[in-house]
């Protein structure tokens, strides 16, 4: 879309590349929002394990797939700058000088910060110059008995080339001194770590004399090598790590059969194009080189590991250890009071609409609608999306007993939700089985929207039930993100969501709806449109006022729309989780607006829409950030929430909630960087996922 060029009201101009923060970038940096996290000694030791580890795996993903792709635009020469001006070779520059830096960050809390908290619990990782006698002869053996047996070493020279090696999995080279059986000199070899071997070996306590010792499998492969290759002498051993391009590109306008095509796909994905390789710190130049060719990679896609190169692996101790009180402590989400035991659902929501908030207020609810549904005789058609389900949804299990109690059941599934594409196809095949009419949404835009529509015979007519949110549907999603779900009978939302079905199962034309934001098609226009309202309302000397919770925010438009409302005197608040490309604080730009990211226990996950318009204020719950892809590329909608407790609720809950965190909350500044806040001087702190957790769980 061709960004605005007649800015005559601004006194300066509003495209300016030095305006805008690079997409990438910032969600870089939102790592090492989450890395603080790992640093704090107020959080649990095992739940700072499980911060740094969800780090490696943020940067893992980043790399697979923002990284790859940047890198295979910038090789077509196809890369074009976006708002910020920043050339495709500018921007990996800087994605390695700041990455190089978050990996130093990783490990120096690995060894001097966590090691040690960790150590003080009684849990080592006890490397291998540190195995006492009788450690090393248990490990030794545990080597001999359960390792060796599937161990597959391969030696290179011209019959035996580079082998393939698999996305992310952990490998060695060895460096290999003597004569083979068949008179040649010693060489390298590989060796892989086979996927069924666990990558953390539990040392047992009558050995260690604790039962919180731990070896990653890496130490020990380097340190019986010698046992795998007799008769040469190992000089050394290198751990290694190879993380490749993981974004799927399917051309949809030109397959038939999407599911097929996705499966093909996805049979090459572990062997796709590299990206990075991380090494052990240790790793001379002469093997770093050797991988560099055969990977066809460059010195700038190298990445030296001070310790485990697949330090990821550490977390899974977390569900291990049986050890509560170094985790955050347990809470049982609260059921929520509209449905007491016994009540029927359609008879509540009959009544009135429901707000659940997650994961303070309990998934089930959502769970037991649907049951009644799949078991109600009045109920006669379930419409639903799934973008990510889970393993053994029970969601997906009362599908197929509604279909097979007679409903007429449709789903639509996004086949193309990441790293989610091969369980999804699964999720499909089964409900197809079932007799669930599967839709695989609209060729070219992902159906992201979370939406449940229940038709039901009531007396002489139908009358339809609805669940919103913005998250998954996925249980164990509903644990650990912040969501808003809305249940209603609204009949105007109930229209609307049984047009935006109509349309992704019938690809219809375009559908004009009398609540909902509906994305691609009226929720950009519509949250454009909102922002001009409140610039109109402050250049009338009325108060202006926007404040929003999402994910990201990165579409240019918006962004200048924002800056615009700030110079109008509009008052901002954007409480966003991840990337923010908008500068805040800029004198004359943006000094109205203010941008916080809340990092705490649980995952922000909801987006809430709050446009103050001049004391009548509308709040929206959607399944959508600000983002590119999300308003112009994706089905998603947003829902008003009209009754006025609920929406007051809303409000309080996840805006001014928010406002207020002055523990968990990071401040951007203009410079694309943030900063902590802390409790001012005589402030009682204030934690809004804490307040949430006593209000609903205490």
């Amino acid at each position: 879309m061709k960004r605005t060029t007649e800015r005559k009201s601004a006194k300066v101009d509003l495209g300016a590349p030095e305006l805008y923060i690079n997409r990438e970038l910032a969600a870089l940096e939102f790592n090492f929002r989450v890395l603080a996290q790992a640093s704090d000694p107020d959080v649990p030791v095992l739940e700072r394990l499980r911060y740094l580890t969800i780090v490696s795996n943020n940067l893992d993903e980043f790399f697979e797939v923002r990284v790859a792709v940047l890198k295979h635009k910038h090789a077509l020469g196809a890369a074009t700058p976006g708002a910020d001006g920043l050339s495709s070779a500018e921007i990996l520059a800087r994605i390695r000088e700041r990455t190089l830096e978050l990996v130093g960050e990783i490990y120096r809390i690995w060894h001097d910060e966590l090691g040690p908290a960790l150590n003080a619990d009684g849990i080592r990782f006890v490397t291998r110059d540190k195995w006492s006698e009788k450690q090393r002869r248990w490990l030794q053996g545990y080597f001999q008995n359960e390792i060796m047996p599937v161990l597959s070493p391969l030696g290179l020279d011209p019959a035996h080339p580079f082998p393939r090696i698999l996305n992310k999995t952990l490998n060695l080279a060895v460096v290999l001194k003597g004569r083979d059986a068949f008179g040649r000199e010693g060489h390298m070899a590989l060796v892989r770590a086979p996927r069924s071997l666990p990558r953390i070996i539990h040392i047992p306590a009558a050995v260690s004399d604790s039962d919180g010792d731990f070896v990653f499998l890496a130490e020990v492969l380097q340190s019986f090598a010698d046992e795998i290759f007799p008769g040469f002498q190992v000089c050394a051993a290198y751990q290694f790590r190879v993380t490749r391009n993981s974004e799927l590109v399917v051309e949809e306008a030109e397959v038939e059969n999407l599911a097929r095509a996705l499966s093909e796909e996805l049979a090459g994905r572990g062997y796709a194009r590299p990206v990075r390789l991380e090494v052990g710190a240790d790793c001379p130049r002469a093997i770093t080189d050797m991988l560099m060719a055969n990977f066809q990679l460059e010195d700038a896609d190298i990445y030296r590991c001070d310790g485990p190169v697949n330090i990821i692996r550490a977390g899974v101790i977390y569900d291990q250890l049986d050890r509560p009180e170094l985790k955050f402590p347990h809470f049982t989400p609260r059921l929520s009071p509209a449905f007491a035991k016994g009540v029927n659902e359609f008879d509540v929501l009959g009544e009135r609409d429901v707000l659940l908030h997650h994961p303070y207020e309990s998934f089930a609810s959502v769970v037991e609608l649907l049951r009644r549904a799949s078991q109600d005789p009045g109920v006669l058609a379930i419409k639903q999306t799934l973008y990510r389900a889970g393993k053994d949804s029970p969601l997906v299990d009362l599908l197929v007993e509604a279909a097979r109690n007679g409903k007429d059941v449709t789903v639509v599934i996004e086949l193309r939700a990441r790293f989610d594409e091969e369980a999804n196809i699964g999720l499909a095949n089964r409900l197809q089985e079932a007799g669930v009419q599967v839709v695989y949404g609209v060729v070219g835009y992902k159906t992201h929207a979370k939406m449940l529509l229940i038709v039901r015979r009531e007396g002489s007519g139908l009358r339809r039930y609805v669940h919103l949110s913005t998250g998954n549907y996925h249980q164990g999603n509903s644990r650990g993100y912040t969501d808003i779900g809305l249940m209603t009978s609204n009949a105007e939302i109930g229209e609307d969501i049984h047009k935006v079905f109509q349309q992704l199962s019938g690809l219809g034309p375009m559908i004009q709806l009398k609540r909902l934001l509906h994305s691609p098609f009226t929720l950009y226009s519509s949250v454009m449109g909102k922002i001009e309202r409140e610039i109109a309302h402050a250049q009338n000397g009325r108060p202006g006022r926007i404040v929003a919770k999402l994910n990201a925010l990165n579409e240019a438009h918006v962004v200048e729309a924002l800056y615009r409302a700030s110079q109008a005197g509009v008052q901002i608040d954007l409480i966003i989780r991840g990337a923010c490309t908008l500068r805040p604080g800029i004198k004359g730009v943006s000094d109205n607006i203010r941008v916080r990211s809340i990092i705490g226990r649980f995952l922000e996950h909801s987006r809430v829409y709050w446009f103050g318009n001049d004391g009548d204020p509308e709040l929206y719950c959607a399944s959508a950030d600000w983002m590119e892809r999300n308003l112009m590329r994706r089905i998603e909608v947003g829902v008003p929430i009209l009754e006025p407790a609920l929406c007051r609720r809303v409000y309080e809950e996840t805006l001014e909630n928010y406002l207020s965190d002055n523990t968990q909350a990071w401040m951007l500044g203009a410079d694309g960087r943030y900063t902590r806040r802390h409790p001012a001087a005589g402030e009682a702190p204030h934690s809004a996922q804490q307040a949430l957790l006593s209000k609903y769980c205490g």
